[in-house]
C-alpha cells in the first residue's frame, strides 16, 4: 500500500483524559540504539521524530530509562520537537531505573518523585501529560496501591496531568482506579496474544480506558524486534492488501477497538511513514479473525 499521503488521523482519534490524540502514535524506545546495541545516529533519530510529527503523530511514548551510552530518548525528543506543538501529548513511564553501577532497579514509592522530576528536566516541561506506572512482572506483582498512590499525589500537586499503568493485570486496573482516574493501560499485545489479553483489552474499552499495546509488531520477539519470519496467515493478508507484515500487524491491533492506540517505534524515517499508513489499512472481519492466534505463548 502507498504511504506517501497518509497521515496519522487516518485511524481516528481517542481522548486521553482531556487530550485528543490520533490513534497512531510513536514509541521512542528504538531511537537510542541500533538493533546490534550500538548507539543510534543523533541526526537520524531527530529526523525520525520530526517526520512523525509532520505526518500528524501527536502521541509519543517515551521514558527516562530509554537511553544508550550516547543517546537519551527524552533529550532527543526535546531537541527535535521543542518548543512542542500545542497538540502533542508525551507519555512517559516510571518504575524502572538504574543504580550508579548500571544495574536495573525498581523504584520505591518514595523514589517515584525523583523519576518524575528527571523526565520533566529531560523533556523540558513543567508538567508531564501522562505518566504510566510500569510494574516489573505482570504475573507476580502484588498490590500497586502504594506506588500508584504516590503518583496520584504528584498529579494532585500539578506535576502530572494524567495517569496510566503498564504491564498490568485487570486487578491492578481496579486497584488503581479506586485511587485516581486511569486514562490508559499499556501492555504487551498483538496477534500472538493470549485469550485473557483479548479479554482485558475489551474490558478496558468498556471502562473507557485506552489500551496502548507495545510489541504489536515485534510480537514474541519483544525487545529484540520482529523475527523476520511470519505465519502464512499474516503473509497472505499482507499480499492481499499490498502491505507489509508489520502494517498488517498494526492494522489488526487497531481494529481490536476504537480505544486501542498504537505506538510503533523505529529509528528509520522511511518506516515512520509505513507505520502511519497502517492506520488507513482496513481488514475484513474474516481477516481479523483469521489472524487471531487461538493458543499463543509467552509471558
Amino acid at each position: 500500500m502507498t504511504s506517501e499521503t497518509i497521515t496519522a488521523d487516518s485511524a481516528g482519534t481517542w481522548q486521553l483524559g482531556d487530550r485528543t490524540v490520533n490513534r497512531i502514535g510513536f514509541g521512542a524506545m528504538r531511537l537510542t540504539a541500533n538493533a546490534d546495541g550500538t548507539p543510534s545516529d543523533r541526526d537520524r533519530a531527530i529526523s525520525v521524530l520530526r517526520r512523525a510529527v509532520e505526518l500528524g503523530v501527536n502521541h509519543i511514548d517515551t521514558a527516562a530509562f530509554y537511553f544508550s551510552s550516547l543517546r537519551s530518548a527524552n533529550e532527543l525528543i526535546n531537541r527535535a520537537l521543542g518548543p512542542y506543538p500545542d497538540d502533542l501529548v508525551i507519555t512517559t513511564k516510571v518504575g524502572p531505573g538504574k543504580d550508579p553501577s548500571g544495574e536495573w532497579l525498581w523504584a520505591t514509592p518514595e523514589q517515584l518523585r525523583g523519576q518524575v522530576e528527571e523526565n520533566l528536566r529531560q523533556l523540558g516541561r513543567d508538567h508531564l501529560d501522562v505518566v504510566n506506572l510500569r510494574i516489573p512482572r505482570l504475573r507476580t506483582t502484588g498490590s500497586i496501591a502504594e506506588h500508584f498512590g504516590a503518583l496520584a499525589e504528584l498529579r494532585s500537586a500539578g506535576l502530572i496531568r494524567h495517569l496510566g499503568i503498564s504491564n498490568v493485570r485487570p486487578d491492578h486496573l481496579a486497584e488503581a482506579r479506586a485511587i485516581a482516574p486511569v486514562v490508559c493501560v499499556q501492555n504487551p499485545y498483538g496477534i500472538d496474544a493470549r485469550p485473557e489479553d483479548h479479554d482485558f483489552l475489551r474490558a478496558c474499552g468498556e471502562q473507557g480506558v485506552a489500551f496502548v499495546p507495545f510489541f504489536a509488531i515485534a510480537g514474541t520477539g519483544r525487545e529484540a524486534g520482529a523475527s523476520g519470519t511470519e505465519s502464512e496467515d499474516v503473509r497472505a493478508v499482507a499480499r492481499a492488501h499490498g502491505a507489509s507484515a508489520a502494517q498488517v500487524r498494526l492494522a489488526w491491533t487497531l481494529q481490536r477497538g476504537p480505544h486501542v492506540l498504537a505506538i510503533p517505534g523505529t529509528g528509520n524515517p522511511d518506516h515512520v511513514a509505513d507505520n502511519v499508513a497502517a492506520g488507513a489499512l482496513r481488514l475484513s472481519a474474516e481477516e481479523v479473525s483469521r489472524l487471531e492466534s487461538p493458543h499463543p505463548t509467552g509471558e
